[in-house]
């Protein structure tokens, strides 16, 4: 299904990905863990072609990915959307317009220039919104939801391009720990329920032993685990985080843990 192989991204002199490779088979949650700078989000961001490859392949159901140009390129961020720690939102535009924007690559020049949707569209947005929760803040601006609330809508944006891979770049680093469970669970209950592939940089190792079914772990611009989130021991993340971790990371998610049992 989706094949990495040998993936580099360098910057002047400095590999920020060093041949990255990775064989997914079927839709599954993957969580991409390690420390800020190895190379997490510029593997992502190769993957949805936001930034190209120095060398190495990517290739999703038989397509060269890191092939394409122009219009099939396009085409492919669609298929492949994108989730951002800072949610990525028009702050004072409603959330449906927000939500709707995930069309903007199927829609012609013209509608886009007057924000002219269809009115399945706009339906569509709107059942996207109570399945997340947030139906009612559909007329609002974006900027008076709070941060965990955004992220939905965020999400809600990638779901209206109808993705067969969701990317989420660190989506809970910014929230608290009740907004970071929230989003989580949404993401877990999208792979589960429409069978979508979810990839997520987290920044916590409890969040991706607790929603994902394989977990990758980068250092330095290298993958150096790859595999269950049984097999993700104390040994192995000292690893990834290298032997001088503190492991203050996992603060939050303990906050996390304690949330889901006391609403469990």
């Amino acid at each position: 299904m989706l094949t990495i192989t040998e993936l580099t991204k360098t910057y002047g002199t400095k590999d920020a990905v060093q041949r990255a490779s990775l064989q997914v088979d079927k839709p599954t949650m993957i969580g991409i863990i390690g420390r800020s700078g190895a190379g997490k989000s510029t593997l992502l961001r190769m993957l949805n072609r936001l930034t190209d490859a120095t060398s190495g392949a990517v290739t999703f159901e038989g397509r060269p990915i890191t092939a394409l140009t122009g219009a099939d390129r396009r085409k492919w961020q669609s298929e492949c959307a994108m989730i951002f720690q800072q949610f990525n939102l028009v702050p004072r535009m409603d959330v449906v317009s927000n939500v709707l924007h995930g069309t903007l690559n199927k829609r012609s020049t013209l509608a886009t220039l007057f924000n002219l949707y269809p009115d399945a569209d706009v339906h569509r947005a709107i059942d996207i919104l109570d399945r997340l929760g947030i139906a009612e803040h559909a007329p609002k601006r974006a900027e008076a939801l709070s941060g965990g609330q955004q992220q939905r809508v965020a999400i809600a944006r990638a779901l209206m391009q109808n993705p067969k891979i969701i990317l989420a770049d660190e989506p809970i680093a910014s929230l608290d720990p009740m907004n970071a469970q929230v989003v989580m669970q949404s993401l877990r209950r999208i792979h589960e329920e429409d069978g979508r592939m979810v990839i997520a940089n987290l920044h916590t190792l409890d969040t991706a032993r607790r929603y994902c079914d394989r977990v990758v772990g980068m250092r330095d611009g290298r993958i150096v685990f790859d595999g269950t989130p049984e097999q993700l021991t104390t040994g192995v993340a000292r690893d990834i985080y290298g032997a001088d971790a503190s492991f203050s990371e996992a603060a939050t998610s303990t906050q996390i843990d304690t949330l889901e049992r006391e609403t469990a």
